[in-house]
Parts: C-alpha cells; structure tokens; sequence
C-alpha cells in the first residue's frame, strides 16, 4: 500500500528524528493529532488537544456542533485560520496606500506625522497632540516618507507579522500590532522635544519583535537567532542618526508585554487574562499621554 510523503510510517533513522512533511530537513518531535503527520513549531495549530497541521486546520472535522467544538485553536486560544496572513497582508496594504499618498503630496506628512506641540519646518503650522489632535498618535504609525524606512519596515511586518497571526490568530495578532504602535508613539509623545515631529510603523514592528522572543520561549526555539536580530536593531537604534529611538522602545516594551500575557494565560481563564493584559497597557498608554498633555498645556 501506498505511504504519504513524509508520513509517520515511513521509515526513520533510528537515531533521527523525523522531518516536518511541509519543510523537509527539520528536524521535529511534534505529530498532528489527527492524520499524525510530523509538523514543526512553524507549522502546528494548538487545539484542545495537542496540534493539528495545516491541511487538516482547513480541512476541519465533522459537521455542525461537533466540527465547532473541535475547532483548532492556536497557541494563544485564537481560531485557526485557512488564511492566516490576511490581517498582515492589509496592514501591508494600508502602509503602500499612505506612503504613494505621501509621496504625491507633503501635505499628507504634515497632516498625519506626530507633532507634540509645535512643527519645525516644511510642517508648520499646524497644531499637534497637545493641541488636541490625537489621532496623530495613530496615523503616524502608517505613514513613511522615505522609501528605504517604508522598505525595511515592512520587510519586518512581513517577516515577522506572517508567522505570529498564524500563531496568535487574527483578533489578539491585530491587537498586539495595534498597540505596540500606540505604545511607540505615546512615548515618543513623552520623551522627544514636542516639536520633533516622527513617523513611521517602527514602533509595531519592534513590538512584533518582542513578541517573537516571547513566543519562541514559550515554544522552547532556539532563542539566539532572534536575540541576535534584537541586539542587532537596537544597535540600529541608538547609533544611526534621526532615528527616533522612543518608538522602538515604548513599541518593544509593550509587544513583550502584550505577547507575555497571551501566550502565557492559563486556559481556564485565557480570555480575561488576554484582555486584562491588553487592557492594562492601553490603560498605561493613555494615562501617558494624558500625563504629557498637562505638562505642555
């Protein structure tokens, strides 16, 4: 009878383990609960009982009642999805459309970069922040001007964003990019001269960063590629010039955090755990802002 490529009984070097079925060469302990294919980190889906590969995620199990409470679930407890890119794919989009946008007209970088108070020039004048306009703290985390910082960021949103809302889901992936970018700016708004005006989504992607680590610990990966790639970016941080190195922080900061309590919370209250984290650091970011805002104003 016929064996599947890479299945479980076809035969193994009895001193090796045997190879994930989707990349041949890695090495893996990890079988599928359910057609009992070996899968690597990169590619199993946490359910509610052990893992489940991709092809068996899309195809599901049963029908009706049954089929939803069996539903995969990844790491984090979000639902496994067929497409689990999409929410990385539409950042990467949103970023693409305001970058030509800025591109095609300055004024687009001065009505959605991140002002304190008071622009320096080409920007002035308008009004920032403390004057009330808020939504910069958001919109300045989409927005680029120059093409080798819209490059490199999204490369790392790609790089890094793919692999975690697969890992996390979409619904706790998009909060996790979400807020690491607010975070980023609210700092940035805390520590930089309030007329220093900053942009860009380095403030998410260090915060993708972070959670990297922390789901590669919790997955018990070996941790010195990503730490090196750390190092590596705050080196970057605090030696080129221009850099506005309060985003990489505060984005950091919050992404590990963030990160920690998703994939950390216990099952039973994995919900309440997952949104009180989020929560306490949106709480933590607004309270910052508001602190900043009294003190200029």
């Amino acid at each position: 009878m016929d064996q599947a490529p890479g299945s479980p009984q076809e035969p193994q070097d009895a001193h090796s383990l045997p190879s994930c079925y989707r990349h041949p060469g890695r090495d893996t302990g990890i079988t599928c609960t359910r057609c009992e294919r070996p899968i690597c980190p990169d590619c199993m889906v946490s359910a509610s009982v052990g893992f489940h590969c991709p092809e068996c995620v899309r195809s599901g199990s049963g029908t009706g009642h049954s089929a939803t409470a069996n539903q995969p679930r990844t790491v984090a407890g979000g639902a496994a999805s067929a497409s689990p890119h999409l929410v990385t794919k539409i950042l990467l989009a949103i970023n693409a459309a305001v970058f030509i946008a800025a591109l095609a007209s300055d004024r687009v970088v001065s009505d959605l970069a991140l002002v304190g108070q008071w622009p320096p020039a080409p920007f002035s004048p308008v009004e920032g922040v403390a004057e009330g306009q808020w939504y910069r703290l958001v919109t300045s985390m989409f927005l680029h001007q120059a093409v080798w910082h819209f490059a490199f960021n999204m490369l790392g949103l790609w790089w890094l964003g793919g692999p975690l809302e697969q890992a996390l889901g979409r619904i706790r992936y998009l909060a996790l990019y979400l807020l690491s970018g607010l975070a980023g700016s609210a700092f940035t708004y805390l520590l930089a001269s309030p007329d220093q005006a900053s942009l860009g989504a380095s403030g998410a992607i260090f915060g993708l960063l972070g959670a990297t680590a922390v789901l590669m610990r919790r997955l018990n990966y070996d941790m010195r590629p990503v730490i090196a790639l750390l190092a590596l970016n705050l080196l970057f941080t605090f030696t080129w010039s221009g850099i506005a190195w309060e985003a990489h922080v505060g984005g950091l900061i919050a992404g590990t955090a963030i990160a920690f309590g998703l994939v950390h919370a216990p099952r039973e209250h994995r919900t309440l755990v997952q949104a009180g984290t989020c929560a306490l650091v949106l709480i933590a970011t607004v309270v910052t802002v508001l602190a900043r805002t009294v003190a200029l104003t």
